[in-house]
């Protein structure tokens, strides 16, 4: 059976690169196996994996409650964080050079982390988020410092319409002088999605220009959603 680095390896990322140019996501459908899920979720209630819980209505966010991971990560996310990150620096550098930005983010993931931490970020960012009936996401941003790489995933660990119903992932997309679009994703248990965390690039008839992106989960109807979030910067608190 091919191991998380392989599986990752082994997608079109010229059809992924594609898409994220073209929308700000691209889903890479069954990549994590039942078992992963279902350790994922199991490891929930493990208090020595987690660094600091939020509960989401007491600030507002939503309502739902979501863990920070602490470091050292488990394997599984360490292993899939590193990977996607060196497939995921070319788009970032990209859309930096188009938008005419001054930034060139590093080619291994271990270089960003080393730039987090001369910034005095330090906290990992890896998060795992549980909602019940009528649960639910604000529209946000999770860029926790000035050193923020410009695009994240998001884990599915649950399927819908089986354990839960409503739920939706929603990225919002604001161009200027127009009005917001709505786009809303279903993807499947075990797949993982990737988005623009706070911005993309889009081509007009005069060059580049950029459209800001928010991201949320709708209401859930029913049953229990699970799903992990990988942030590649990590945060000052």
């Amino acid at each position: 059976m091919p191991n998380i680095q392989s599986k990752i390896a082994s997608q079109n990322w010229e059809s992924i690169t594609e898409s994220m140019h073209e929308n700000g996501f691209a889903i890479l459908a069954n990549i994590l196996s039942n078992k992963e899920c279902e350790a994922l979720k199991m490891n929930y209630s493990d208090p020595n994996l987690y660094r600091k819980t939020v509960v989401m209505e007491r600030y507002r966010f939503g309502l739902g409650e979501y863990k920070y991971f602490n470091y050292p990560l488990p394997d599984l996310i360490k292993n899939i964080r590193t990977s996607i990150y060196s497939k995921l620096v070319p788009i970032a550098n990209s859309w930096m050079k188009v938008l005419n930005i001054n930034t060139v983010f590093p080619l291994t993931h271990q270089e960003l982390l080393k730039q987090c931490h001369e910034n005095n970020q330090l906290k990992a960012t890896v998060l795992i988020l549980k909602y019940g009936k009528s649960g639910f996401n604000t529209l946000h941003q999770d860029l926790y410092g000035d050193i923020y790489f410009p695009i994240q995933i998001v884990l599915f660990l649950n399927e819908p319409d089986e354990d839960f119903t409503g739920g939706e992932f929603v990225l919002t997309q604001q161009t200027p002088r127009a009005q917001s679009k709505a786009i809303v994703l279903k993807p499947k248990k075990g797949d993982i999605l990737i988005f623009t965390t706070n911005f993309r690039p889009v081509k007009g008839t005069k060059g580049y220009y950029r459209v800001n992106m928010k991201h949320g989960v709708s209401e859930i109807y029913s049953g229990e959603r699970y799903t992990l979030g990988i942030i590649f910067h990590d945060a000052l608190s």
